[in-house]
């Protein structure tokens, strides 16, 4: 069995509430896009559709669809499944956290250095891999990111304090 099928932690949330919650913000966005795209035209000219035709009748086609699953969880009896338990989101969030952290943090230390402590510390924390493999493969990648970006295409990216400290 797979380490899923195993999980036997307490639920975090419902399947129910999440998919609703869901819907809503997909129907929000549709709505909000379908009078965006009437707002700009959704008719025909001389010339064919307007700018607005398709996407605003893709917008319908979405809102429609959500409010179909809306009404279908209205109706829908039955015991709630557990959309995530406790392990598996502590394994979420192992990975979203320090994803979310790597956005400012590369305005501050540049996108090398936060790709290597990234890369390394995924290796090292999530992957419990040796920190000399953990240490070699970032600094590899770092290295190479920065070849082909910098040097190879002479790409503007992100630069931190080490970068500076070489002369980049």
């Amino acid at each position: 069995m797979s380490e899923e099928a195993q999980d036997t932690s307490p639920p975090v949330a419902g399947k129910r509430p999440v998919e609703v919650a869901t819907m809503a913000i997909v129907l929000a966005f549709a709505l909000l896009m379908a009078w965006d795209n009437h707002r700009t035209g959704t008719g025909w000219e001389s010339t064919g559709p307007q700018a607005g035709y398709f996407p605003f009748y893709v917008s319908l086609i979405l809102a429609c669809a959500c409010l179909f699953g809306l009404v279908k969880e209205a109706v829908k009896r039955g015991p709630d499944e557990p959309f995530v338990r406790q392990a598996q989101l502590k394994r979420v969030l192992q990975v979203f956290v320090p994803t979310l952290l790597y956005v400012p943090v590369t305005q501050w230390l540049g996108l090398y250095v936060s790709s290597f402590l990234l890369i390394a510390g995924f290796m090292i924390f999530v992957g419990k891999l040796r920190i000399w493999i953990s240490i070699v493969t970032g600094l590899v990648f770092s290295v190479a990111m920065f070849v082909t970006f910098d040097i190879a295409f002479d790409v503007i990216m992100p630069k931190g304090p080490l970068e500076r400290l070489l002369g980049y």
